[in-house]
């Protein structure tokens, strides 16, 4: 074996079954990569946003990469797939006016609450709208839990918690304790009161069970918002929302009803809603633009099996030209996602570059409108240029670390497939350990790309080093993590610094993630998901 970097790169590992490596490989360029982040986290780039100037030099820039590795287009003569999207650029009332028999709140807009609507429509209203305190917002029958059970909250405005009753309960077994299921995720609150009928939804943000501080609602949340333009016939709530909690609590004081404690009375199994005896009045207007946003897809076509498929995605948008903080107003996105998308063409170029071809086709998907709610990887798994059923694999790149080299290979939603025997193999190799998520609450599984191929039954690794530095340890990690959360995610300061930026844990990652692509696109092997998986069903199906 060679060192490269300090770096253990794989000629015959035999972990799949049927893979046999004959040639040494090339090298992901560290190089290239880190030009990669500098050039798509520049200002120039003005925070590659969808429908923006941003997004059309993006798409240019990785267009001409593909191109220049004499990669083939990966959607016929095209290396665009169309993702047909709308934007609403939301404009609430500066106030969300509560009224009831024994108090009222008046909240203000970004300080205490966000709104918006996923209507297409230019004006979208809750007037005198009932509230209901709705506990979770969950209806999940394989846990035997329903928060809306016997409850109609049609024309009515619903005030749910934010993740699941596992989180904080204290017990492992109930949903799954402190790793969030779906039932946590901010969307699928949004698509259960949809489907109750809701007339409007507001969850209340904590950032522990969150996983992120208000600011980052704040930001995420204000101003304009895409959505896939193919759900005319879908009821959505006529407005959309969080509270912080101390806004929820002025309205359960409000109220007068006996709100003490909601948190642990929203776990119990008696739990029944709370008609609060209060009404929400707010008014949305819409900016309403149509237009196509755009996926880009490369591919190495396979020698001998070119109808199966293994699929590496990194999305390439961030939040484009925003709120200003400290004087700067371009969110950059060196971290999330100019780090996994310069990763996605170093591999790109490094398959291109092999004298020897792989036996399966590799495809290098980019997709776009992450940051909007997986929009991009959304699209291609529901309207896929190739079928789910011969993809044997997805390896999503977002957010890799840059603090230098790593000592673990952290999996999010560790224990759901056979990937992860695959990828530990391989991190072995490098002298790392494997290890889960160990902030499973905080729902990393369902806030990136991979989770709309797991979605269709797509295996779907989400990884990366993110826990203990090789030489600083597990605090020094702990530290710049902490720092980034707090001061960089989702802000205009993260950035690229050629002074900080350390590459040595983004070449681990991505030569793992290229060693696990060539094995299997060289193999005979389909991984399964394991027992346990609310996902293996979905693949066994096809």
């Amino acid at each position: 074996m060679k060192k490269y970097y300090g770096l253990l790169v794989l000629g015959g590992l035999m972990a799949c079954e049927g893979y046999q490596q004959t040639t040494e490989k090339v090298l992901v360029d560290t190089v290239a990569m880190a030009n990669h982040v500098r050039i798509l986290a520049s200002d120039n780039f003005l925070g590659r946003k969808p429908f923006t100037e941003g997004e059309t030099k993006t798409l240019a820039y990785l267009e001409n990469e593909f191109k220049s590795y004499g990669l083939e287009p990966g959607n016929g003569d095209s290396f665009f797939q169309e993702v047909p999207m709308v934007e609403l650029n939301a404009s609430p009332s500066p106030t969300l006016e509560i009224s009831g028999a024994n108090g009222s709140v008046s909240l203000n807009v970004s300080d205490e609450f966000v709104a918006y609507t996923e209507r297409v429509e230019e004006v979208s209203a809750l007037e005198n709208s009932e509230l209901v305190f709705a506990g979770f917002g969950v209806v999940a029958p394989e846990y035997g839990w329903n928060d809306y059970e016997g409850l109609d909250v049609k024309g009515k405005t619903v005030i749910v918690l934010v993740n699941d009753p596992g989180f904080g309960s204290g017990d492992s077994t109930f949903f799954k304790g402190q790793t969030m299921t779906y039932y946590g995720r901010w969307t699928y609150k949004y698509e259960e009161a949809a489907r109750q009928g809701a007339a409007g939804i507001f969850i209340i943000h904590d950032t522990a069970p969150a996983g992120y501080p208000w600011l980052v609602v704040r930001n995420s949340w204000s101003g304009a918002s895409l959505y896939l333009d193919q759900t005319a016939g879908q009821y959505k709530p006529l407005v959309q929302g969080w509270l912080t909690r101390e806004a929820a609590i002025k309205i359960f004081e409000a109220s007068g009803k006996d709100m003490k404690n909601y948190v642990e009375k929203s776990r119990s199994a008696d739990f029944t809603p709370t008609a609060l005896d209060m009404t929400a009045s707010v008014t949305i207007k819409n900016e309403i633009k149509r237009a196509s946003s755009k996926n880009v897809i490369a591919m190495v076509k396979g020698t001998e099996k070119p109808d199966e498929y293994v699929l590496y995605t990194a999305h390439w948008d961030h939040l484009g030209v925003g709120q200003p903080i400290d004087g700067d107003s371009i969110y950059n996105g060196a971290h999330d996602n100019a780090s996994g998308t310069a990763a996605l063409l170093a591999i790109a170029k490094a398959y291109a570059s092999n004298p020897e071809k792989p036996k399966r086709s590799v495809l290098f998907l980019a997709v776009t409108a992450e940051e909007q709610g997986l929009l991009g990887s959304k699209y291609y798994a529901e309207t896929p240029i190739y079928p789910p059923a011969q993809t044997v694999a997805n390896i999503n790149m977002d957010g890799l670390t840059y603090f230098g080299l790593m000592k673990d290979f952290t999996v999010v939603g560790y224990g759901q497939s056979e990937l992860d025997d695959l990828a530990g193999a391989i991190a072995t190799q490098q002298g790392r350990y494997i290890m889960p998520d160990q902030e499973p609450g905080k729902g990393y599984f369902f806030r990136s790309d991979h989770f709309q191929f797991a979605k269709v039954g797509i295996p779907a690794m989400f990884a990366s080093g993110t826990y203990e530095h090789m030489t600083k340890g597990v605090e020094y990690i702990e530290e710049m993590s902490n720092e980034y959360l707090t001061n960089r995610y989702h802000r205009p300061a993260d950035e690229f610094d050629a002074a900080e930026w350390r590459f040595g844990g983004m070449l681990q990652d991505a030569s793992l993630f290229y060693e696990l692509g060539w094995q299997l696109a060289n193999s005979d092997q389909w991984p399964k998901w394991k027992e346990g998986s609310e996902f293996k069903a979905i693949r066994e199906g096809n």
